[in-house]
């Protein structure tokens, strides 16, 4: 079999376990995970190789980006308290325990290595958690927090990693050298991250045709990454402010029939680079495994068991004691959010702590390193283990945990769409509320059969669902029609996917209304 077909295979495959995940109501990078590790036992597993220098850029830069778009800027700022508690003290103490915890196990791994290494599996990844959480429909606070951190914490992850790889070219950590990098790294990406997003908005602007504007938007989101390592910055902060800077912007300029294939094709594309990155790190793990002594691999696994045992552990201490922190406080000043929102509690604490499972950034981390790093080995299957171990042990375990607290908060964001929906009905009755003619009407109507306030009235609620039923109905009525007439050749394709295209805008309208309802 070639090359092409055994990637298509193994897309296949992996498409399969993506579907067995949803099916059972698991996280779908757990069953990738699980993928990704039998084929490390193949027999003759396929050979597929990734320069380490375009792992990073590869597969975060784009994911990030995607995240980074999606956040709520004001929520980060009401949380920025534990979201800054995770992103940076959470991850360097979590690198700080790995490389003593590696160092103790293996005394010959220099310091910066075991550094390297517990850089490589330090940052949480939210995408097993949300994907756990949302359908329950957990407080927004946790989903604000695990989003926040997920964002922020690659950070200060790779900035560690890229100083421990700097370290075991230069033969050591050089005290003189990481203040100046650091303050580079972080003061230099947060004016180039919004300077670069500008000049991606002048340019999108003036792209109108559809496939040229999704191939800009993939290339500039490389090119920001690959800029931003070639000027010693933080590519990650650099690409979280571009993203952000871009995602305050863009909405109002982007017309809907970009938009919504510029969506679909962006999930696709974060979905293709999981499944990606976890057929090449368990094509690593193969080759790794079968060339150790069965002495030498038992000391590996020793090794990256005590690796996983030790993000959890740490992770879970530190949460679970700055919940404690700010729970007395909250008990002597008050608890006074800006807006709505969960009192921290125990239970959140617990949630936030079960919720670091590693992910996408880890397994490109360990992908990242040279080939000739010290040590390369045992990180790279160390790395896998702890994405392939909390995966498994928190992915798993965290919808229980979840249901079992029982936590709620009254679904704000709920409250705010309704509010939102509200107010943009009037806003669109009104600009032409002194037009009484039939067209003016029937634009009436269909505004208030998709922006009606959903509140708790039943007979609201009786009429959405019916709008939405007759709307289904007649679509499906319409698209008999129109099917009928192309196959007894009254029309051609092209008039019949013009018409369809037609068909599909008003389904998605239709699918606004009942989604809502």
């Amino acid at each position: 079999m070639g090359e092409l077909e055994q990637l298509l295979a193994l897309f296949v495959a992996a498409v399969i376990l993506a579907a067995a995940a949803r099916r059972v109501g698991a996280p779908y990078p757990v069953f990738l995970a699980l993928g990704g590790a039998l084929l490390a036992f193949l027999p003759a597993a396929p050979a597929f190789s990734l320069p380490p220098d375009l792992a990073l850029a590869l597969f975060v830069a784009p994911i990030l980006l995607d995240a980074a778009y999606d956040a709520s800027l004001r929520d980060l700022r009401d949380n920025w308290a534990p979201v800054t508690g995770l992103v940076v003290f959470a991850v360097g103490l979590t690198t700080l325990a790995v490389a003593v915890v590696v160092r103790a196990l293996v005394p010959s791994m220099p310091w910066a290595p075991a550094v390297a290494l517990g850089a490589v599996v330090a940052p949480p990844d939210a995408v097993a958690a949300t994907a756990v959480l949302r359908p329950l429909r957990p407080p927004q606070r946790i989903l604000t927090i695990l989003e926040g951190e997920s964002l922020l914490n690659d950070a200060t992850a790779l900035l560690i990693f890229r100083l421990a790889l700097g370290a075991v070219e230069a033969d050591g950590f050089s005290a003189g050298a990481l203040g100046p990098a650091f303050l580079l790294g972080v003061a230099g990406s947060v004016v180039a991250g919004p300077a670069l997003g500008w000049v991606a908005l002048q340019l999108f602007d003036r792209v109108r045709h559809i496939p040229t504007a999704i191939i800009l938007q993939f290339v500039t989101t490389f090119g920001v990454w690959l800029l931003a390592e070639h000027l010693g910055l933080s590519a990650v902060l650099t690409m979280v402010c571009y993203a952000a800077t871009v995602a305050r912007t863009a909405p109002a300029r982007t017309p809907a029939r970009m938009r919504i294939p510029t969506y679909a094709v962006w999930e696709t594309a974060v979905f293709a680079l999981n499944i990606l990155a976890f057929i090449f790190i368990g094509l690593q793990i193969g080759p790794i495994l079968g060339s150790l002594e069965a002495a030498e691999r038992g000391r590996y696994l020793v090794v990256a068991g005590a690796v996983l045992l030790t993000v959890i552990v740490v992770r879970l201490a530190w949460a679970m004691s700055f919940n404690a922190v700010i729970r007395w406080r909250h008990r002597r000043v008050g608890f006074h959010p800006p807006r709505p929102m969960l009192r921290p509690t125990v239970g959140s604490g617990l949630v936030i702590s079960w919720s670091g499972m590693r992910g996408i950034v880890s397994l490109a981390a360990a992908m990242a390193l040279p080939s000739g790093f010290p040590f390369r080995d045992l990180i790279v299957l160390t790395a896998f283990a702890v994405v392939l171990g909390t995966l498994v042990i928190q992915g798993l375990t965290l919808k229980p945990l979840l249901r079992a607290l029982e936590l709620r908060d009254g679904d704000p964001v709920g409250r705010e769409v309704r509010a939102a929906r509200e107010r943009a009905l009037q806003a669109g009755l009104a600009s032409f509320a002194d037009d009484h003619s039939a067209v003016a009407d029937a634009v009436r109507k269909e505004f208030a059969a998709h922006l009606t306030h959903a509140g708790p009235d039943a007979e609201t609620n009786a009429a959405r669902f019916a709008h939405g039923e007759l709307h289904r109905d007649a679509l499906t009525a319409a698209r008999n029609a129109v099917l009928a007439m192309r196959d007894g050749d009254e029309i051609g394709d092209d008039a019949f996917h013009q018409i369809e295209e037609e068909l599909d805008w008003l389904e998605m309208a239709g699918r606004v209304t009942r989604d809502n309802s």
